[in-house]
């Protein structure tokens, strides 16, 4: 199976860019959500280097971002890079256990291997055993009770597209009618 990064692109910009105002855009530095301004008439979610997983991952966050945040600069969350000390890794960890969660799904709809991102490089040691066992605990309980709207559908699409074989148009419409639900 090949994973290619115009394919996922295509599908979310097809579901999502008309009734959100939201398109997906591959960067060249670290990912960020930018809500449209005068210069840009969608959101954009940046998604770093071309990396498929990223993109995945970018897309987890949207899927959460209530309205309100989806007019703020990368939601408006605050991030602390690399060299965390403890406490700032469970906070990391906790803000990131749904968006992980969500893109293990997504990693599973589209045939892909998920790894956990503890994203830690330059701190404490973190027991990235424990993190994952906690994201798969949410992507079961995801399973049991349903996933967010957006999310649902995103997800529909890609096992749609990498799953079942159906064309990008295909997949957008599986993505489409999921909204609609």
């Amino acid at each position: 199976m090949i994973h290619r990064i115009d394919d996922v692109i295509a599908v979310f910009d097809g579901i999502f860019a008309a009734p959100y105002g939201t398109c997906l855009v591959s960067g060249d530095d670290e990912p960020l959500y930018c809500p449209a301004d005068g210069e840009h008439a969608l959101h954009r979610i940046i998604f770093a280097h071309g990396f498929f997983a990223s993109a995945l991952h970018e897309v987890s966050h949207w899927c959460i971002a209530g309205e309100r945040r989806r007019q703020l600069e990368d939601y408006g969350y605050w991030y602390a890079p690399d060299g965390r000390d403890e406490a700032r890794q469970r906070e990391f960890e906790s803000v990131e256990i749904a968006p992980q969660a969500l893109e293990s799904l997504f990693s599973e709809a589209c045939d892909l291997r998920f790894n956990v991102s503890v994203d830690n490089l330059g701190g404490i040691e973190v027991d990235r055993h424990a993190f994952a066992e906690r994201v798969a605990a949410r992507a079961a309980r995801y399973r049991e009770t349903g996933l967010p709207l957006r999310a649902a559908a995103f997800r529909e699409a890609l096992h749609a597209f990498y799953r079942r074989g159906l064309s990008r148009e295909g997949a957008i419409a599986e993505g489409r009618a999921c909204l609609n639900r």
